[in-house]
């Protein structure tokens, strides 16, 4: 039994004093105590950690090299993405693996303990399947055990290149999968999932609308019917138009008049939605994924949160290309787009709860769900994901309750994370991980050797 003692932390119903925390051998909190005599490894500020619902953690190494504007004059998600497949011709299955261990560390570095891995990464260069058809899941899977963050697995049916059937071409072939393809791999990938601790978890990820005819959506939602479903949805403007004018609907309407969408689902981006939408979607009880900074690098638009959370929806971030991983910048983002667009302040706050309060336990709560891991609070029985904070930090260390998540959400940045434990795994210690040195050394070969790929 690990025991933890806090100064203060951040219980479900509020803020508590001198908590005790005991954590058994499994990586779950197995007492939660109030009021405890100093006991075990001693820290000042203690909440819970949120996991990442959505990462690409192969785009990490194009980070920063999509930031010149193409011989069109105006770059968009598209242009981007067209950059990206050419970045993809380079990668090695080593290379995966490095990258994925690099933003794993930052992630856990961030104050995530946990990550949705959006794995659509699949083959060789040339759309060759590997012998193992998991061959980069399991990569991945490697780099997560390597840094003890909390994995839930989530590999990509990919099957066209547009809502028009078109064939999958250039770096789309190391994505392509049938139906029958993608359940040989999630099955592969099952196999490999068995080497991660016990919290590791295998769910399922049709990209979207424009790679997953709709007839195989809920086929390949059922290859996985006790795990998390995640899917792109409703992220461009272009692609709501297409998906309309193909169907005769928008994204997140046909998928909630389709398909069975409930908790077990999330729904990633969801930018662009009706009125009528938004309410319907924070009803069906699915979690809107949402990836403010990514969201904000690649010009998608801004989310309806005001609407979304006054009809009750569940919310989590993720980092998605990983561009900048930095889980109190993507807090902020979020509630920054609100206030830009509503000319207003403290958009998301409620009555009760302050901003901060309000995004960084809906964070927590989402995340949990997204992700099919029982975590999000200090509660008995729940995982261990737990975050400290540098309570001498400048920035929190005159502050008490939810005036600390606020100075860390609007006035500090990540530096504010002394400890990070993953089901337990105490990874973070300092401010550090324990094999950041190692893995970042890896990681830095990589970048020597593709250059400036795009």
């Amino acid at each position: 039994m690990t025991e933890l003692w806090a100064r203060r932390a951040l219980l479900p119903d509020g803020w508590a004093s001198n908590v005790r925390v005991e954590i058994d051998a499994a990586g779950r909190m197995a007492a939660v105590t109030p009021d405890a005599p100093p006991t075990g490894t001693r820290v000042g500020t203690l909440v819970p950690a949120p996991g990442n619902l959505h990462s690409h953690a192969f785009q990490r190494a194009m980070a920063g090299l999509t930031e010149r504007r193409g011989p069109q004059g105006q770059d968009s998600f598209w242009t981007w993405r067209t950059l990206l497949y050419r970045f993809l011709e380079r990668l090695t299955p080593e290379d995966v693996e490095a990258i994925a261990a690099q933003v794993f560390v930052e992630m856990l570095e961030a104050g995530y303990a946990a990550v949705g891995e959006f794995h659509y990464l699949h083959h060789q260069h040339d759309g060759t399947p590997y012998d193992s058809p998991a061959e980069l899941s399991r990569r991945v899977m490697t780099a997560a055990a390597a840094t003890g963050i909390g994995l839930t697995h989530l590999p990509v049916l990919y099957a066209r290149g547009g809502l028009d059937d078109r064939p999958l071409a250039g770096g789309q072939r190391r994505f392509g999968t049938t139906l029958d393809g993608f359940a040989a791999l999630l099955e592969d990938a099952r196999a490999g999932l068995r080497a991660l601790p016990g919290d590791a978890v295998l769910g399922g990820a049709p990209h979207s609308l424009r790679a997953v005819a709709p007839e195989a959506l809920a086929a390949a939602a059922a290859l996985r019917p006790e795990g998390p479903v995640h899917i792109h949805i409703a992220e461009q403007v272009a692609e709501v138009e297409a998906v309309t004018a193909a169907l005769g609907t928008s994204p997140v309407a046909w998928l909630l008049d389709h398909l069975p969408v409930d908790a077990r689902w999330c729904l990633v981006h969801a930018t662009h939605m009706t009125p009528a939408e938004t309410v319907a979607l924070a009803r069906s009880g699915a979690v809107a994924g949402l990836c403010p900074i990514t969201e904000s690098n690649l010009g998608d638009g801004i989310f309806d949160g005001v609407r979304f959370l006054a009809e009750g929806g569940c919310f989590g971030v993720g980092s998605d290309s990983n561009v900048r991983i930095a889980l109190a910048e993507e807090l902020r983002t979020l509630e920054y787009s609100q206030r830009l667009r509503d000319r207003a302040r403290a958009v998301l706050a409620t009555a009760d709860h302050s901003t901060g309060r309000v995004l960084y336990q809906g964070a927590c709560h989402g995340a949990a769900r997204a992700l099919g891991r029982p975590s999000g609070a200090i509660v008995p029985g729940r995982l261990a994901d737990l975050v400290a904070l540098k309570d001498d930090a400048l920035t929190i260390a005159h502050l008490d309750g939810d005036a600390v998540l606020d100075a860390w959400i609007f006035a500090g940045d990540d530096r504010l994370v002394a400890d990070v434990w993953s089901a337990g795994r105490h990874r973070v210690t300092g401010g550090r991980h324990v094999s950041r040195d190692a893995v970042t050394e890896r990681f830095r070969a990589v970048l020597r050797r593709l250059g400036d790929t795009v």
